[in-house]
C-alpha cells in the first residue's frame, strides 16, 4: 500500500478536510491518520466553542471501530485493560497506564484491548478530540471490580458546537 505524503494541516479545519480525503477509501492507514492528528498543533481557539467537560470515561469497548484520541489540551491518563472472561466474579485485568500529553495522538481498537480516559488534574482542564471510523451509536462499558458488561447507547452534547436536545428512551426491560 503506498503511503500519501502527509501535509501538516495549519488549522483545525485543514485537519478535517485531509481526514476526510483519507477516509473517502475503504481502508484506514491507521500510521497515516495518526501521525497526520499528531502533526496538527492545537490551538484553543479553534476548537474552545466544541468543547464539553466530563470527569472522565467509564472503561469502554469501540464496537469493532478505530478511535484516534488526539490531544489537544492538558493531560490523560489512559489506562488498557484485558477484555473480562465469563467468569461472574472476574474483575478486569489492568494492561498498561500511560500520560497522554498535548498534541499527542493515541490509538486504540478492540483487537488491542479496552479502556479507560481521566484527567490526571484536578485542576487543569483536558481537552481531546476524538476520531471514530466507523462511528457507531452504541458501545460496552464493563464494572472494574466485577467484569459484568453493559451496553450504552451513544450520546452527544453538541452538533456544531450548539447544546441539542438529548432523546431519551424509556427501556422496555423494567416495564
Amino acid at each position: 500500500m503506498e503511503q500519501t505524503k502527509v501535509v501538516k494541516p495549519e488549522t483545525l479545519n485543514d485537519l478535517i478536510k485531509v481526514l476526510h480525503q483519507i477516509f473517502s477509501s475503504d481502508t484506514v492507514n491507521v500510521e497515516e491518520v495518526q501521525n497526520l492528528m499528531e502533526s496538527y498543533e492545537s490551538k484553543p481557539q479553534e476548537w474552545k466553542a466544541y468543547a464539553k467537560f466530563d470527569k472522565f470515561s467509564s472503561i469502554h469497548d469501540h464496537t469493532d471501530s478505530h478511535c484516534f484520541m488526539k490531544m489537544l489540551q492538558g493531560q490523560l491518563k489512559e489506562t488498557l485493560f484485558e477484555w473480562p472472561d465469563n467468569k461472574m466474579n472476574g474483575g478486569m485485568t489492568k494492561k498498561s497506564e500511560r500520560i497522554l500529553h498535548e498534541n499527542q495522538c493515541a490509538y486504540i481498537n478492540d483487537s488491542i484491548g479496552l479502556h479507560r480516559v481521566e484527567n490526571v488534574s484536578h485542576t487543569e482542564p483536558a481537552v481531546s478530540l476524538h476520531l471514530y471510523s466507523p462511528p457507531f451509536d452504541h458501545c460496552n462499558t464493563f464494572d472494574q471490580s466485577t467484569g459484568h458488561r453493559n451496553t450504552v447507547k451513544m450520546t452527544f452534547w453538541s452538533k456544531y458546537g450548539e447544546k441539542i436536545q438529548v432523546e431519551t428512551t424509556v427501556s422496555k426491560e423494567n416495564n
